[in-house]
């Protein structure tokens, strides 16, 4: 009897074999939607080239880059139309000039200080009242701005 429990203590049980065998296993996870390759228009004539250039081996080309047949297919029909060639030139929307960016910049320091300026003057209410409440009497400070203008 001794010898039958210290083997079933030596050898897993079923169960946590298939629990070891569960955790060696990859996580079959699924992506929610697959991402569509594009391809840009140098990398199409690029593979377009190759392929010209080595006709007997466009299916080793094609497994090393991941690619199917019907893209030759149609990157070549592209290529016929004139396609790719005007796909190479820069579109979309222009970047913006030096003074739309140099504009933005000053709009947002000016908000930054405004908000700054609205800070200073909550603290210095602040401080108004709580010498008030103390007694304290507060200097009078003159505005130099004041004076130039008499």
């Amino acid at each position: 009897m001794v010898q039958r429990a210290e083997m079933e203590a030596a050898v897993p049980s079923a169960t946590e074999r298939v629990r070891d065998l569960r955790s060696e296993v990859a996580d079959p996870q699924v992506v929610d939607k697959a991402k569509r390759r594009r391809f840009s228009a140098s990398y199409k004539l690029k593979i377009l080239d190759e392929v010209d250039r080595n006709p007997g081996q466009s299916g080793a080309i094609l497994r090393r880059e991941g690619l199917y047949s019907s893209h030759l297919s149609a990157w070549r029909r592209q290529r016929e139309q004139g396609a790719l060639k005007a796909l190479g030139k820069n579109c979309g929307p222009k970047g913006k000039s030096t003074e739309q960016l140099q504009l933005e910049k000053l709009q947002r320091d000016k908000a930054r200080l405004e908000r700054e300026l609205f800070k200073a003057h909550a603290i210095i209410d602040a401080q108004k009242k709580l010498a008030k409440i103390l007694g304290v009497d507060l200097p009078k400070i003159t505005d130099p701005d004041a004076d130039k203008s008499e």
